[in-house]
């Protein structure tokens, strides 16, 4: 039978190829566990892969579950690609299909871990996550848009993101006020956003 007598048999085909087509979405989630498996960042991409809380911290436990005594980088949980890392009690997540390259995924995952280790001068564990969780949703939006890899480069994140590194100022130097009004100098006046 050809594809034009048989055309359940052409669109099953005309799906599988679909599907191995390259695309620039690689991403379908990221999230960030403490050493209990509890959620304390997730950005889901694909919104119909898990549209629901409950379904996505279902997902997330058993991520958990089947990787936090394993010793690997990479595991398939529910015919997803998953990539991973532990730093003291935390644990980072880097989700693609089951045909993503594994090792787009590990320069996600290792650009937003040496991002993260800058921002939190090396200082990696929950505490500090939870004190600067407003750094880490940004280092996050500037390694991923949407499910695009938008930066694989930790120096390039951080320049953007905009710490500010040097010992004259806070701790953790960041602004966030001259983020997003786009200022990369922080020599805005304030007057004039008013």
């Amino acid at each position: 039978m050809t594809a034009q007598t048989c055309p359940r048999q052409h669109q099953r085909t005309t799906m599988e190829i679909a599907s191995l087509e390259p695309s620039l979405y690689t991403v379908k989630a990221v999230f960030i566990l403490d050493n209990d498996g509890n959620r304390l960042l997730s950005k889901y991409y694909d919104k119909e892969l898990y549209p629901s809380m409950k379904e996505q911290k279902n997902f997330e436990k058993n991520v958990f579950n089947k990787t936090h005594k394993a010793d690997n980088e990479i595991a398939f949980v529910e015919g997803m690609t998953i990539v991973y890392k532990c730093s003291i009690d935390l644990f980072f997540y880097v989700v693609g299909s089951s045909q993503e390259n594994e090792l787009m995924l590990m320069a996600v995952l290792n650009c937003l871990f040496e991002s993260l280790g800058q921002i939190l001068r090396k200082n990696v564990e929950r505490r500090c996550l939870l004190d600067n969780l407003d750094g880490v949703f940004l280092v996050v939006d500037e390694i991923i848009d949407g499910g695009v890899i938008l930066e694989s480069d930790p120096q390039q994140v951080i320049q953007k993101v905009n710490y500010r590194l040097d010992g004259s100022e806070q701790a953790y130097g960041f602004d966030l006020f001259d983020y997003i009004v786009g200022n990369i100098d922080g020599q805005t006046d304030r007057s004039q956003c008013a």
